[in-house]
């Protein structure tokens, strides 16, 4: 992706308000780099908005050619004779709505298939259910909360293997690859320390050595717009879809989508015989989310960049990890392998956690809330909020410290971003007189 994507128009600088120091910065860090901040990406997927809008929206396919695809709430389908319907029986098997949303969703994964499903977890849980007793799966070791604790929790006592893994470091893959192993799960970027795993690499190394092996790929971070996992090697690219996909917080829900025939076959026996399927209305909702997908996720980049870049020039902050920095340990394999990055950022700051609640107290705009991805900005606290499940041994060696904050950068303004973090900081931090 270049600069081309990202238009800039002449800047008028309409932060008066703020203090004359965070002013310098802004002028420093967002202003004159602007242009550049969208640079040495990816290029964009080809016509990425257009299958958005129209994919799975056809208007013949309705006898009213109703331009946006109808809520179908009925729950049963009459059938021409027994056995004999027109594609559709029962809405947990299959419903009209949902399947505009799993035709579009496919195409912008540049996959052949798609399953929504009732929630991320949802998902997590159906995929893992193609599993039995004793087989094994190798997961990232920083991971939601969620997909941690279901692991570690649930999915381990029913005789599964769990073994977490960085798998940024392709030794420490390889030596935990065994033969039981039967699913790799990766999440990148990591929530919520943003490591970056090179899909590529990993794919590559677990199907070399087992090409039975599926890799799953947890692409709620950075959406389908900025990466495509199954392009990159993958077999199984999942969501969150409540995030970023839907943009809108009003909707939970997960997503599955693969091009193996073999995989679609036996996870769409799994979503009618699970039942964890998603309302018509929440289809309907995510659909037209998805419209506006494009848009949202180059302004996310655009004011997370900004934010990123103020912070990591901020003296009240220890260390600020963004993928779409130079500084990032992965940044390399980020431009490589994804088209742009997400509004997440999470930093340390400083002191300890008396600054952090200071802080997360003294936001105005930013709501303190769990969740991400929506169109307003968020702020949490992992260790105490969504990744307070996680055992502290654990939390403690992936850096998940007292200090971390992490920001779901939404779609305001990007002074009025910037503004509410400075002065939340001075709430932390307080100048001396």
């Amino acid at each position: 992706m270049t600069s081309a994507h990202f238009p800039v128009r002449p800047r008028r600088y309409f932060h008066s308000r703020l203090p004359k120091e965070a002013q310098r910065s802004m002028e420093n860090h967002v202003g004159s780099h602007e242009s550049e901040a969208f640079a040495g990406f990816s290029a964009a997927f080809k016509s990425f908005a257009t299958e958005a809008i129209h994919v799975g929206q056809e208007p013949e396919q309705w006898t009213s050619m109703a331009v946006v695809p109808p809520i179908s709430l009925s729950t049963t389908f009459k059938q021409h004779a027994p056995g004999k319907h027109a594609g559709f029986e029962y809405s947990r098997s299959g419903n009209p709505t949902r399947n505009c949303l799993e035709k579009a969703v496919a195409a912008l994964d540049g996959a052949k298939y798609c399953l929504a499903v009732a929630s991320g977890l949802a998902a997590t849980v159906t995929i893992t259910h193609m599993l039995k007793a004793g087989d094994g799966i190798i997961c990232m070791d920083d991971v939601y909360g969620g997909t941690n604790r279901y692991f570690q929790r649930i999915a381990a006592e029913f005789g599964l293997q769990i073994t977490l893994v960085d798998c940024t470091k392709l030794d420490l893959l390889t030596a935990a690859l065994k033969p039981n192993t039967k699913m790799v799960w990766l999440e990148t970027p990591t929530n919520p320390t943003m490591k970056v795993v090179d899909i590529r690499a990993c794919s590559d190394l677990v199907h070399h050595h087992n090409k039975d092996i599926v890799v799953v790929v947890d692409n709620t971070f950075m959406s389908a717009y900025f990466q495509r996992p199954l392009a990159l090697g993958a077999d199984i690219c999942m969501y969150s879809a409540t995030k970023y996909m839907n943009g809108h917080s009003d909707v939970v829900m997960g997503l599955l989508s693969m091009s193996r025939e073999d995989l679609y076959d036996r996870l769409k026996f799994l979503q009618n015989a699970l039942g964890g399927v998603p309302s018509p209305f929440d289809c309907f909702l995510l659909n037209r989310g998805l419209k506006t997908l494009h848009l949202r996720m180059e302004r996310h980049f655009k004011n997370a960049m900004a934010a990123a870049r103020f912070l990591e020039a901020d003296s009240r902050v220890e260390r600020v990890i963004y993928p779409g920095l130079p500084s990032h340990p992965q940044y390399e394999v980020v431009k490589r392998q994804c088209t742009g990055c997400p509004g997440m950022i999470t930093f340390y700051i400083k002191g300890d956690l008396k600054h952090a609640e200071t802080f997360l107290s003294g936001l105005k705009m930013f709501a303190v809330a769990e969740s991400l991805g929506g169109y307003e900005s968020l702020a949490e606290h992992p260790a105490i909020m969504t990744h307070a499940s996680v055992p502290e041994k654990e939390r403690t060696i992936l850096g998940i410290s007292d200090t971390l904050i992490r920001l779901s950068v939404g779609l305001e303004d990007e002074a009025d971003i910037i503004e509410d973090l400075d002065q939340a900081l001075n709430a932390a931090h307080p100048k001396k007189k």
